[in-house]
């Protein structure tokens, strides 16, 4: 995304979509395709930014129909099926792989967008994850996923192979979001607390897990936490951005810990907060910030100055609207941005406008596990 507009309200041109999706409950319910008769663009027709591109519910939406299924479904009237999505919570792209964290199916659903395929990974063994909320990918494509009642950051490979995990109940409280350095090197978690707690804390750990740094306090002051919730590094500068929900702010700090600014305030207008709950930062290190009061997610430049909103409240569950949306992700190989809802539950994808619309298909190389039927 290239020269944001510093001030931008929302405007959606065309219609929303029709129809809502229909609430997919079980891991192998039937989906719908969304359709629209306009393009849905940010901010607007004149300028645009963002086109919302597709939503993400199930595994039949990505994969490939033999013709022996097809010309089934077409005979008895069947939709397409396949592995649902139940509670989604935190997502991250890479190369055109979207891992989605599932909080009630335990998993992390793997969505390849250009090989069209269908993985799950963190299902079993060690590696078995009891509450995924937020996931990380470092540059060579390691998994790490934030396992918010296994008080750990559990690490897979990109084949989906269990390789270790990080932290665990003598070290993390709350933990619900990760971030890690591009070369692997620090893994920073944050660690909510509660009420009662003052463990309102990044905590920072190498590679092999050992703690050599926290950042925060409990309070409202500068440096200071009250219930946070998610974090991001600037792939542009290594800056650490904290969703700071209790004092409804972004709070930034340099790659070594050292407080830098606050931005953002409570209220109801572009550039304040309401409910904040999750952050990404793309590759020229503009901040996007889900709010879960608004349905939308807003855009700031590093310096914390507003630029735009994107996405709109709404109860149909058409591309754009969000009831209970949640983790952001954005894939730096294309800039797409993926947004989750836990409502609906979705996952929808927003392409900038100088990103091309076709994928171009990877090279072969090793998949994570396929899942299991």
């Amino acid at each position: 995304m290239r020269n944001l507009p510093q001030q931008i309200g929302l405007r959606i041109v065309g219609p929303l979509m029709a129809a809502a999706l229909a609430l997919t409950l079980g891991a192998c319910q039937t989906t719908q395709t969304k359709t629209s008769s306009q393009a849905l663009v940010w901010p607007g027709p004149e300028e645009p930014r963002f086109y919302w591109e597709q939503t993400l519910q199930s595994s039949g939406d990505i994969t490939e129909e033999s013709q022996q299924q097809r010309l089934r479904r077409m005979a008895t009237g069947e939709t397409t099926s396949g592995h649902s999505l139940q509670k989604p919570w935190g997502v991250a792209a890479f190369d055109g792989r979207v891992y989605i964290g599932d909080t009630v199916a335990r998993r992390v659903h793997v969505y390849d967008l250009r090989a069209k395929k269908y993985s799950i990974i963190g299902d079993t063994g060690v590696g078995a994850l009891a509450k995924p909320l937020d996931i990380a990918i470092d540059a060579g494509g390691l998994v790490y996923v934030c396992d918010n009642s296994g008080r750990r950051i559990v690490v897979f490979d990109t084949d989906g192979k269990f390789l270790r995990s990080i932290g665990g109940p003598e070290t993390l409280q709350r933990p619900s979001s990760v971030a890690v350095s591009r070369d692997g090197s620090r893994i920073y978690v944050v660690d909510t607390g509660g009420i009662t707690s003052d463990k309102h804390q990044v905590t920072v750990f190498d590679a092999q897990g050992k703690v050599v740094n926290t950042i925060g306090t409990r309070g409202s002051g500068p440096g200071q936490f009250n219930l946070p919730i998610a974090m991001t590094l600037s792939p542009k500068t290594g800056n650490i951005f904290v969703v700071d929900g209790g004092n409804f702010r972004v709070a930034v700090f340099s790659p070594d810990g050292k407080f830098i600014r606050n931005f953002g305030d409570v209220g109801r207008n572009s550039g304040q907060f309401a409910r904040p709950k999750t952050i990404a930062a793309d590759r020229e290190g503009n901040v996007y910030v889900t709010d879960a009061a608004f349905g939308n997610f807003q855009i700031f430049n590093e310096e914390g100055q507003f630029l735009l909103d994107v996405g709109q409240r709404g109860g149909e569950g058409a591309g754009g609207q969000f009831m209970l949306p949640a983790g952001i992700g954005i894939d730096q190989s294309d800039g797409r941005v993926y947004v989750v809802d836990q409502f609906f539950p979705k996952v929808d994808v927003f392409r900038p406008v100088d990103t091309p619309e076709t994928r171009a298909p990877r090279a072969p190389s090793g998949d994570v596990k396929e899942a299991k039927k």
